[in-house]
């Protein structure tokens, strides 16, 4: 086999997936990422079996494991009366049935984690990508510096903002849902005697925009929060905006005491908006894809961001496996057969905000292994 020289745009959970499971076949691969360097921010990343199956056959898994935490279970509970609604074992039950367990971690650990498995230089830190051109041979990236470079394959895994699916597909801005999501994480010792500390916990709100999320981090010694409430007309850019800790509060002064505990355990916190896209019939035109954000944004009320994008890494670096330059076109749509009807379900299923509400099946979620999964 030629290796293929490939370019990843983006240098997320994502990317760096794609990149490290391309390296192995043998294939020259390059991560342009536009930030200077990856800083601590974000706060988690929840890792369900599917997706840790996945990063246990990239190699990673003990790593992760060094710092992440691992949830008993999957609670829901009432808003007002804090009845549990539903309670799913996790831990070494997940790890029985569906080959992994849920890891929780801050998401700079993870991309420490995957960082560590590729070589120096394979991310050029600071290249923003301005456009992509191509002819049957050859996929162009350009380069906000004026440079250009020629490559077999480009994959964008650059976010919901991606330059890449503009490129293939014309601008076409996400849409606001309508929520704001706060965030926050404290040390456990603050939350006192609060019980189920060491599981995911959500907590459902009288209406679909009100919930509060937590979860260990850190092998348990934090503890972190995510909630939602209604917001009409941001306008504001960023996932880590400053938030007042005293509105998140009262907007959920009316929650169960419990609820209201974990609030009151957080000295700061951040808020973004929450948007979306209608699932897209393709992502790939000729020898140009797309992965993540950049394919298929959803909502975090599943938490399957990060880990549709790791399944998305894993699926498309089989499908280009063995495959000529030439066979690449063909490849991609392969990829992309396999890989949106799972996506675009899981879309719509996070944006509806209903899965183990109450006793539900979570298996076609964490018993996904994108490793043996059919792939046309």
């Amino acid at each position: 086999m030629t290796p293929l020289s490939i370019a990843v745009c983006g240098g997320g959970v994502g990317g760096m997936a794609v990149a490290i499971a391309l390296r192995a076949q043998g294939h020259h691969v390059t991560i342009f990422e536009q930030a200077p360097q990856f800083g601590r921010v974000g706060a988690d990343v929840n890792l369900t079996p599917n997706a840790v199956h996945a990063l246990d056959r990239l190699g990673v898994g003990e790593k992760l494991r060094e710092t992440a935490a691992r949830p008993t279970h999957r609670i829901s509970r009432a808003w007002d009366t804090g009845e549990e609604t539903s309670r799913l074992p996790m831990s070494t039950d997940a790890e029985s049935r569906y080959g992994a367990p849920q890891l929780t971690i801050h998401r700079a650990d993870l991309l420490a984690a995957l960082e560590a498995k590729l070589p120096e230089g394979v991310i050029r830190f600071g290249a923003r990508v301005a456009g992509i051109t191509q002819d049957a041979d050859k996929a162009q990236v350009r380069f906000a510096d004026g440079q250009e470079r020629d490559f077999d394959l480009v994959i964008g895994a650059d976010g919901i903002h991606s330059a890449v699916r503009t490129a293939l597909f014309g601008p076409d801005d996400p849409k606001f849902t309508g929520l704001v999501s706060w965030r926050a994480v404290f040390p456990r010792e603050r939350a006192g005697d609060i019980p189920d500390l060491d599981a995911f916990t959500k907590w459902w709100g009288p209406t679909a925009d009100r919930q509060i999320v937590t979860f260990p981090l850190t092998h348990g010694k934090e503890i972190f929060v995510f909630a939602t409430n209604a917001q009409e007309g941001w306008i504001e850019e960023g996932w880590t905006l400053p938030g007042d800790i005293e509105e998140l509060r009262a907007a959920y002064a009316d929650f169960h005491p419990e609820a209201r505990a974990l609030l009151d355990a957080c000295d700061s916190v951040t808020r973004s908006a929450l948007h979306v896209r209608e699932p897209m019939e393709h992502w790939s035109v000729g020898r140009v894809t797309l992965l993540g954000d950049a394919a298929h944004p959803m909502v975090p009320f599943m938490a399957q961001g990060a880990c549709m994008a790791i399944e998305d890494a894993i699926m498309l670096a089989r499908a280009v496996e063995g495959c000529s330059s030439a066979g690449l076109p063909a490849a991609l749509q392969a990829y992309e057969r396999a890989r949106i009807p799972r996506t675009a379900e899981i879309q719509r299923s996070s944006l509806a905000n209903e899965w183990l509400k109450t006793k539900g099946n979570a298996d076609w979620v964490y018993g996904y292994h994108a490793w043996s999964a059919e792939l046309a």
